[in-house]
């Protein structure tokens, strides 16, 4: 079962690839073509809305073919489960710029933005989102959610991942993402998880070999 992913983000692939390595059967592979294509508006007010209008619009490259889509975020309970579905785009709705550093990626605005909202919180809970959605010829086949619980760190802390991985605080590990050795963070990925549900999933409505045999646990 071939599946093709519609995102560019090599740490997304990565964490993909990564989760399918259980699954013998399935091949990964980037969307063809994609990077030629003006993204869709993502207008949801939920993971799965986004993931499914992105899914539908990308589907249109690859006629026959399985593709996913995803839309992810990080929530802070004690922010009502901001940023949420804004979570690419917080700093730029919240107009956050980091004084003095003109040049700051919008990773990093991100981070510093949500650092300076949660300040006061006293209770940092936080969870890691992600939604994946498939579709084939514009029929959506399935939609899995993979979640990773943790803590909003005080500060940045490590230089690997991407996103919010800085800030994120995996809680029985006591280190942030951004920390982790990549082997280790690969296997908790909230996208990962999300993935291997989706598989599963996947295998069970199209009857793959899987499906009647060894599904991974």
């Amino acid at each position: 079962m071939k599946l093709f992913v519609a995102t560019s983000n090599p740490g997304k692939l990565r964490d993909f690839a990564y989760a399918a390595r259980a699954f013998p059967e399935v091949e990964i592979l980037p969307l063809p073509g994609i990077e030629r294509m003006a993204p869709p508006e993502e207008t949801a007010d939920t993971f799965e809305g986004n993931a499914l209008i992105k899914a539908l619009a990308y589907g249109e490259l690859a006629p026959d073919e399985i593709v996913v889509a995803d839309d992810s975020g990080i929530a802070v309970r004690g922010l009502g489960g901001a940023p949420g579905v804004r979570s690419a785009r917080y700093a730029e709705d919240e107009g956050f710029f980091l004084p003095g550093k003109p040049d700051a990626n919008l990773d990093e605005r991100n981070n510093a933005c949500l650092l300076e909202r949660a300040a006061k919180l006293r209770y940092r809970d936080v969870s890691y989102f992600c939604v994946l959605a498939a579709v084939r010829n514009g029929e959506l086949l399935a939609t899995a959610t993979g979640e990773l619980q943790g803590r909003l760190a005080l500060e940045p802390h490590g230089d690997e991942g991407f996103g919010y991985d800085p800030i994120f605080e995996v809680l029985e590990l006591s280190r942030t993402m951004a920390q982790i050795e990549p082997e280790i963070r690969l296997q908790i990925s909230h996208r990962g998880r999300a993935l291997v549900k989706l598989l599963k999933a996947l295998q069970v409505l199209l009857d793959g070999p899987a499906a009647r045999g060894a599904v991974p646990s």
